[in-house]
């Protein structure tokens, strides 16, 4: 299993290189010079010209991204064109607000897909799994940005009882963080609860036909012993890799809430960066993000070997 995991790792850097070179080129690409951008309109072209030459702007794709890749091996992501501050420091200095809303939306997710995917999965044929199937597809279908569109005009505007917008950090109290971010993890969470009800609905159905949970139900096991230890112990080896998947998606996800929501975070600050041309920012979020990935990646495999041992075996 060490072995695997290592080989994973190995394996890892040569894909998030790949990604960055490909984020890299495509922005090379763009039209816009970021130069003009920081100078203003008012800037006349031997200001830009100059500026561009400082920053080496000016130098091939090819040197640019030689140059990036240099200081990347050597823990520097680089500096920012626009906020005068390493990379690194603006990434972590916007952490904060992204992970925990990322966190709770996984959350909303898990505690709404869970539960109510074996419930109509017990139920099946019944009201109950209707229900549960109508609404899960509603979530899977709803739009992110309408959603948190509604949920302003409910909550924030209408009842005043939540914050329209914005983020309070943990430093002035967890009560008003939480309140800042109910919403927000809702409108990101509902439609990964909807796909992980379907989901656990699917594989609770696989399970509870197999063999191993009729003889369990033969020997006088109870309904909740029956469907905790033995259906939903095996259905939860394919549910892992939906539940890492969606964890990936909430973190991608949060570009478009924070924007909606006017949260500080890392997806606001991708936004940003793409908009004023700023490189290195791109670069070092689409780099982290990558790496998150593939940790995620990574820790699912890690999880099928805790659950089953043959594949622990069989990767060792």
């Amino acid at each position: 299993m060490l072995r695997y995991i290592v080989r994973r790792i190995l394996a890892a850097i040569p894909v998030m290189l790949i990604v960055s070179a490909t984020v890299f080129t495509l922005l090379y690409l763009t039209p816009g010079d970021p130069a003009a951008v920081i100078l203003g309109p008012d800037a006349t072209p031997q200001r830009i010209a100059e500026l561009r030459e400082r920053l080496g702007l000016n130098d091939p794709w090819h040197v640019q991204l030689v140059r990036w890749y240099g200081r990347l091996f050597q823990g520097d992501l680089g500096q920012s064109l626009f906020l005068n501050q390493p990379v690194s420091r603006a990434i972590a200095d916007r952490a904060e607000p992204t992970v925990l809303l990322t966190l709770m939306a996984l959350s909303v997710a898990l505690v709404l897909g869970l539960p109510t995917g074996i419930l109509s999965a017990l139920g099946r044929g019944r009201w109950i799994d209707t229900l549960v199937m109508l609404v899960a597809i509603g979530g899977v279908s709803m739009p992110t940005f309408w959603l948190g569109l509604n949920l302003i005009y409910v909550f924030a505007v209408t009842l005043h009882v939540l914050p329209l917008a914005g983020y309070q950090s943990l430093a002035d109290g967890p009560g008003e963080t939480l309140r800042y971010l109910i919403m927000p993890a809702i409108t990101l969470g509902l439609a990964q609860g909807a796909l992980l009800a379907r989901m656990t609905r699917s594989m609770m159905l696989e399970t509870l036909g197999e063999d191993y949970v009729r003889t369990a139900r033969a020997k006088g096991l109870a309904a909740p012993a029956v469907v905790l230890r033995h259906a939903l112990r095996n259905a939860m080896i394919p549910l892992i890799t939906v539940i890492g998947l969606s964890f990936a998606i909430l973190i991608g996800g949060a570009v478009i809430t924070e924007q909606v929501f006017n949260i500080p975070g890392v997806g606001r600050l991708l936004i940003q960066a793409i908009g004023r041309r700023d490189y290195p920012v791109v670069q070092g979020v689409v780099l982290v993000i990558a790496g998150l990935y593939v940790l995620i990646n990574l820790l699912i495999d890690i999880a099928y070997g805790a659950l089953d041992p043959r594949l622990r075996e069989s990767r060792a």
